[in-house]
C-alpha cells in the first residue's frame, strides 16, 4: 500500500482500501478492528436514518394532504409517490428495519409534522401530535388529486 501509512484519520478513502484488501487477504489480526466497529454502526444508523428521513417527508406531504385539502398539487402526489418508493427501496434493502417500523414511523411523523407546521403555516393545534393515520395506511392509501375525500 505505499510507503506510508495509511490511518483512518489520514486517509479514510485509503484506510477502506487497505482495511478491505486485509479482509479479502484474511489478515484478521492486521485490522482496524475498533474503528471498522465503529463504521459498521454507522452504517446502520445511516439506513435507519435515511428511513425516517423518508417517512418524515412520506407524513409531512401526507398531512398537508389532509389539512390543506384546497392546496393539494400534482407536486405532492409525486412527492408522496417517491418518498413511498424511497421506504419500498431502503426496507428491501435493509429488511431487519422492518423490525424497527414503530420507532421509525413514531419519529417519522414528529419531524413530518414539524415540516408540515413550518411549510403550512398551521397553528400547532391543527396538526395532531398523534399521528391520525397507521403505518399501513401512510404506505398504501390511494392517493388522487381528482379525488375530494381521500386523506389518509
Amino acid at each position: 500500500m505505499g510507503d506510508r501509512a495509511i490511518t483512518y484519520d489520514s486517509d479514510f478513502y485509503g484506510w477502506v482500501q487497505q482495511q478491505t484488501a486485509l479482509i479479502r487477504q484474511g489478515q484478521w489480526s492486521e485490522l482496524d478492528a475498533q474503528n471498522l466497529l465503529e463504521e459498521l454502526e454507522s452504517l446502520g444508523r445511516s439506513e435507519k436514518r435515511a428511513l425516517i428521513s423518508q417517512v418524515a417527508r412520506l407524513c409531512a406531504h401526507l398531512l398537508k394532504w389532509r389539512y390543506q385539502p384546497a392546496k393539494r398539487s400534482r407536486s405532492w402526489v409525486l412527492s408522496i409517490r417517491s418518498a413511498r418508493q424511497e421506504i419500498a427501496a431502503i426496507l428491501r434493502d435493509n429488511p431487519s428495519l422492518r423490525a424497527k417500523l414503530t420507532e421509525v414511523f413514531a419519529d417519522g411523523y414528529d419531524r413530518g409534522r414539524l415540516i408540515a407546521l413550518e411549510e403550512t403555516g398551521l397553528a400547532d393545534r391543527d396538526i395532531p401530535e398523534v399521528a391520525p393515520f397507521d403505518w399501513q395506511t401512510a404506505i398504501d392509501q390511494a392517493i388522487d388529486l381528482n379525488s375530494p375525500t381521500d386523506a389518509p
